[in-house]
């Protein structure tokens, strides 16, 4: 996207194109899902249930780590010089580095 790359890092603009982005993933595994629950409840063969089941654990995992990296890119915006102080305040729910590192982990 070419006005994505006119965004500086850390604008609300990024972050409301990273959302679209982490949800067009789970939209994705919802489908892949449901192919899922729909091959299994017809009965198809094992090779397929398989091949969509593997679908669904890699958007999911996909989805997982671009939730992780862009909670990653928001911790670093606000430990650089100049960031806004009270930016820090509004965002008591932020993540520390170990949290989102444990969470990483849980992913691999």
């Amino acid at each position: 996207m070419a006005a994505s790359a006119d965004v500086a890092p850390g604008s609300d603009a990024q972050a409301s194109d990273a959302q679209r982005r982490i949800l067009n993933r789970l939209k994705r595994a919802r489908g892949q899902l449901n192919a899922v629950i729909d091959a299994v409840e017809s009965g198809s063969d094992c090779r397929t249930v398989v091949t969509q089941l593997s679908a669904v654990s890699s958007a999911l995992d996909k989805a997982g780590f671009a939730i992780i990296a862009t909670a990653m890119r928001d911790c670093l915006d606000d430990e650089r010089p100049g960031a806004a102080s009270d930016a820090r305040v509004h965002r008591a729910d932020r993540l520390t580095v170990d949290e989102l590192e444990k969470l990483f982990l849980t992913l691999s």
